[in-house]
């Protein structure tokens, strides 16, 4: 998010440290960042001190001090699994040299727009540029004391909210000819997307990969009204293994990948399993319904980009994991953290879908977007991938949920759903 580490952490007065002790937990989120294909280029991560109730209250200086320690403390290959990550860094940061505690292989550091381009500046950011590191520039708007640091940047980072289509042709016209990838800020729809895309922008950071776009009169496509009739299934008291086979052998593509995945050593079976009937009686009805749901989210994840898949992976993962400190049902977080993607995953509304969805009304309405309980950790996660760090507070506080916990479940979640990533290509 553009310039997010500023806006999100506060950028405030003050001359109080990060309020966390070195073995406190941490709380960090990432926002990825795009190609024309949907592919994750990168990472930018975002950080908060720690779980209170007002929030940060130190000066930048003091934040970027606490993003640089919590990444060490994560370990960028978690984070990331080997992908450029992106980091905002304040003057400090850069001019006495705590950035070097980063990869320089694997670190992108952004140069805040309220950083003030003086010849030190320059100078430091040349050292960094020779020991690997590469530079990007946030919410970049043509400036000619700049000019000399655009030359120098391999990615130029556009706020799409904050500029207008005259000033990006005129950014994009002094850019051309540079060695500099841009990066379009803030894009919240397919329309965004597409514009940028036409303007010459080949790198994208926003939500709109996690927005429906609603399409008029759209119904529910019948390979995955059987999908549909799978997680039903799936979901009652007594798996009936005899209509379970049954329905997923209908889908060739979704028996493959399922056999595929209840055969990987994530899974740990000790003889291959050829079966969809031999699946259930091999590894039991709770993974089964497990395993089934992941390769299910991945035939209904269509032509959107892998990200979405990730996503909704990793939602299952921690609703899955908090379940626990909630009082909820495991599984029944599971399906709710999977399923609260499948109207970006069809394009169609989630009012068309809750009817049709294996879940009890309370979990169905909460996925509809009732406050109540069950969903409860779902909106703390929603407001987590946002770095919306006061809602998760404030979530916390009105639900009693214990989020000390929560940010290490999700840095589990993310390591979890890039291990399942990995098993639903082709």
């Amino acid at each position: 998010m553009a310039g997010s580490f500023s806006r999100d952490l506060g950028d405030k007065a003050g001359d109080g440290e990060a309020p966390s002790a070195p073995g406190d937990l941490r709380y960090v989120a990432r926002q990825p960042i795009l190609d024309v294909r949907g592919k994750v280029h990168g990472y930018e991560l975002l950080f908060r001190s720690g779980p209170t109730a007002v929030g940060f209250q130190g000066n930048g200086d003091a934040a970027t001090r606490t993003v640089l320690d919590n990444t060490i403390i994560f370990g960028l290959q978690r984070l990331t699994g080997g992908l450029p990550v992106f980091v905002n860094c304040t003057q400090e940061a850069l001019m006495s040299g705590l950035v070097m505690v980063l990869p320089p292989e694997h670190t992108v550091l952004e140069l805040l727009e309220t950083l003030k381009p003086t010849a030190d500046l320059l100078a430091t950011c040349q050292d960094l540029k020779a020991r690997g590191f590469r530079l990007a520039l946030d919410d970049y708007e043509w400036k000619p004391e700049w000019a000399c640091f655009a030359e120098l940047a391999d990615y130029v980072k556009v706020d799409f909210s904050k500029t207008t289509a005259e000033q990006r042709l005129e950014l994009t016209a002094k850019l051309r000819g540079g060695a500099a990838r841009l990066v379009m800020e803030r894009v919240e729809t397919r329309a965004d997307f597409e514009l940028a895309r036409r303007e010459g922008f080949t790198l994208f950071q926003g939500y709109y990969f996690c927005r429906p776009v609603l399409m008029e009169n759209r119904s529910i496509p019948p390979n995955w009204l059987v999908h549909l009739e799978i997680l039903k299934a799936l979901h009652e008291e007594m798996l009936d293994i005899g209509r379970v086979s049954d329905l997923v052998k209908q889908d060739a593509s979704l028996t493959y990948r399922l056999l595929r995945m209840v055969n990987s050593p994530l899974y740990a079976t000790r003889k291959v399993v050829s079966s969809i009937h031999g699946a259930l009686v091999m590894i039991g009805d709770e993974m089964f319904r497990r395993i089934a749901t992941l390769a299910i989210a991945s035939e209904l994840r269509g032509d959107q980009p892998s990200e979405l898949l990730r996503m909704a992976f990793q939602r299952g993962r921690f609703c899955e994991l908090a379940a626990a400190a909630t009082g909820q049902d495991a599984m029944e977080q599971y399906l709710l953290g999977i399923l609260s993607l499948l109207p970006m995953m069809l394009s169609v509304p989630m009012e068309e879908l809750a009817d049709a969805l294996p879940l009890r009304g309370a979990v169905r309405r909460a996925l509809l977007g009732e406050n109540n309980p069950e969903r409860a950790v779902l909106g703390w996660l929603t407001c987590y991938e946002l770095g919306q760090w006061n809602g998760c507070d404030d979530i916390a506080i009105s639900a009693g949920l214990p989020d000390g916990a929560f940010p290490k479940m999700y840095a589990d979640a993310l390591l979890w759903a890039e291990t399942v990533m990995s098993m639903t290509a082709e």
